[in-house]
């Protein structure tokens, strides 16, 4: 096991949503963290008000992560253009998500033998339309999105410098993750969030397409908390894990979910499908990481989607008169 106490912690993209509860996770174990973030999508009042150290900058700076490398043990690589961007500029998302990534590899490798980890987020996009439910890690891949090309390059990038030159790498593969900290403001938000600030608006959820396409939502504490294990855990070198619930969710029962969390009487309504929303069905199966990292979440839907209502009402003078 590698401890973080007192261990030297580098988070990309530390001031994003997985991100910043990342690094709140890794202070409370007693890790001497620094985040370093573009805020493209990352926002500084995300982060704790002090206790780490914070680098404005791009992993696409090779000689900024060289130095920031150099003087760090564990590196959680959370930093990447998200699906919404990446599908708008492909050139972008490859320059950052597969880019950045080498750069971090590259680094890691240049000071062989300090770091002692590295934990890539990866995503279960990869996975397209799967032929099976839940998927597997082994199941087969399909590449719909220039963000699952760019994801799965990272992850095959990782797995190729752990065999070829011994850089230790983990990747995990996260389902659909929300909570307390996935702003409503921010563009690129996930559907949890949006719904709500509708919600509280008064005004019903838009659901794009016919709202039967299902997805596996994952509460942001589980999937830190996996993330956590992959990096200190000695059974997750050189491996890849599903971070899901095994539990799958229609769109349509999402939204019927937090209309009532809320107190909405209204109808769902529905809109065109989404470009970049071509997934139909998606549950994963967690058992490897139930195996190997003594991992399982520990949030049911309904209580993940209350503590996020409870979490955005406090933010939003909208939800404040729902309350």
């Amino acid at each position: 096991m590698i401890p973080l106490e007192n261990t030297r912690v580098l988070v990309t993209g530390g001031a994003g949503f997985v991100g910043s509860n990342l690094v709140r996770r890794l202070m409370r174990a007693g890790a001497k963290v620094t985040v370093l973030d573009d805020l493209f999508t990352g926002r500084l009042e995300n982060l704790p008000p002090s206790g780490y150290a914070f680098v404005k900058g791009s992993v696409c700076d090779a000689a900024l992560v060289g130095r920031l490398v150099g003087d760090t043990e564990v590196v959680f690589h959370a930093a990447a253009r998200n699906i919404v961007v990446s599908t708008q500029n492909p050139r972008e998302d490859f320059e950052t998500n597969i880019g950045g990534t080498l750069n971090v590899l590259l680094a890691v490798r240049e000071h062989e033998g300090r770091v002692r980890r590295v934990v890539y987020t990866s995503s279960t996009s990869i996975y397209g339309n799967p032929r099976h439910l839940p998927i597997s890690e082994d199941d087969p891949v399909s590449l719909l999105t220039p963000y699952a090309v760019s994801k799965l390059s990272g992850e095959n990038y990782c797995m190729a410098f752990y065999e070829s030159y011994g850089v230790p790498t983990t990747a995990v593969r996260y389902s659909n993750i929300y909570g307390p900290g996935q702003d409503p403001a921010n563009p690129y938000c996930g559907v949890v969030a949006k719904f709500i600030e509708s919600l509280f608006a008064g005004q019903a959820p838009v659901v794009h397409g016919d709202g039967n396409q299902t997805r596996d939502f994952t509460f942001v504490d589980d999937a830190v908390e996996a993330t956590v294990l992959a990096a200190t855990s000695d059974r997750a070198l050189g491996e890849s894990f599903n971070v899901g619930t095994g539990t799958e969710t229609r769109i349509n029962d999402l939204a019927a979910a937090l209309a009532g969390v809320v107190g909405f009487g209204g109808t769902i309504r529905h809109t065109d499908r989404r470009d970049v929303d071509n997934i139909r069905r998606r549950v994963v199966n967690i058992e490897k990481a139930r195996r190997a990292l003594r991992w399982l979440p520990e949030t049911t839907l309904e209580q993940g989607l209350q503590l996020t209502v409870a979490w955005q009402r406090e933010r939003s003078p909208a939800g404040r008169t729902h309350a």
